[in-house]
């Protein structure tokens, strides 16, 4: 059994049967080890369970770090060695005492780690973007926050450690969205892959893009445009046509950007589309109550493109 710290429940509210902290700009994390002197955490809506390492069946032409399938509840599931898949497992070292079950835009895979700790709850705000991080397992760390005893705990980047493990996903073609004036779209999300992944669908779209890092950086930009916009006496709709965010992000999360987004008169007008791994149909009605226009689950080229086509088109006719 985890522990789970018990502060500010006041901030939970049940969504679709599952206790959330919907808009309160906090997340809860498993903290866990690789057999390392660093702490790693994970979102914890993305753990379905937890378990010790099961009976891993190998199979040959893996990637690597990919130690083998199991059978889970009639669904066969790969399983990654975390450690493996970041370079820092020891040579001959044990595969880890337990499994993470995860679920990551639809995908279920086991994660294998030395041992699992405890839940606990942090606010966006004290999770900081990483600096200076380019090699080496800093490569899948996608933020930093602090423990009340002093402790680092690194936030994976999952989608870059799926990225690495399997391959990106391929976008393939994509029908310009045709004529009209110039779109303008502006996105935010924290992952190197995902930032990337999104420019492909939007230069196949033929729409132009600006892009933020975290949600506070995105929502500062947005504001000082807005703010731009009523100083030259211009409509901000006439510079935004659409925003894109993302659920998880340092500093600020995508729930919340919506909600301060929804939540100013200035941006009335313009669509907010979320684009998150979170999949779950609980966190697409969280992204539904904060007031985002769109929900769509990471990463699907044709659909993100799909989804956005129309309300792009509507934008040009305006």
């Amino acid at each position: 059994m985890l522990n789970r710290d018990t502060k500010d429940t006041a901030l939970l509210e049940t969504v679709d049967g599952r206790t959330m902290l919907v808009g309160s700009n906090c997340m809860e994390i498993l903290l866990f080890s690789l057999g390392t002197s660093e702490n790693f955490g994970i979102n914890v809506f993305k753990v379905r369970e937890v378990s010790t390492t099961p009976l891993i069946t190998w199979t040959p032409n893996m990637p690597a770090g990919v130690e083998g399938l199991i059978s889970l509840r009639g669904n066969v599931i790969p399983v990654l060695s975390l450690a493996k898949a970041l370079g820092i497992a020891q040579h001959g070292a044990p595969l880890g005492g337990a499994m993470m079950v995860t679920e990551y835009s639809g995908r279920t895979l086991g994660f294998l780690v030395e041992s699992v700790d405890r839940i606990i709850r942090v606010e966006w705000d004290k999770v900081r973007t990483p600096d200076n991080i380019s090699a080496g397992v800093h490569s899948f760390i996608t933020a930093i926050t602090e423990l009340p005893d002093g402790r680092l705990v690194s936030i994976l980047d999952v989608e870059t450690i799926l990225a690495n493990t399997f391959g990106e996903a391929v976008v393939g073609n994509i029908a310009p969205i045709g004529n009209g004036h110039e779109v303008n779209v502006f996105f935010v999300d924290d992952s190197a892959v995902a930032r990337r992944k999104i420019v492909e669908v939007l230069d196949k779209l033929g729409v132009r893009h600006k892009q933020a890092q975290n949600g506070l950086e995105a929502w500062t930009r947005l504001e000082s445009m807005a703010t731009h916009a009523g100083q030259i006496g211009r409509d901000l709709s006439e510079e935004i046509d659409l925003i894109m965010v993302d659920a998880e992000m340092p500093e600020m999360d995508g729930y919340v950007l919506t909600r301060n987004i929804k939540g100013d008169p200035r941006f009335n007008g313009i669509p907010v589309v979320m684009h998150s791994s979170l999949s779950s149909e609980a966190n697409r009605a969280m992204g539904k109550r904060v007031g985002v226009d769109s929900y769509v689950a990471k990463f699907d080229a044709d659909v993100l493109a799909e989804t956005l086509r129309p309300l792009l088109q509507k934008a040009q006719q305006a």
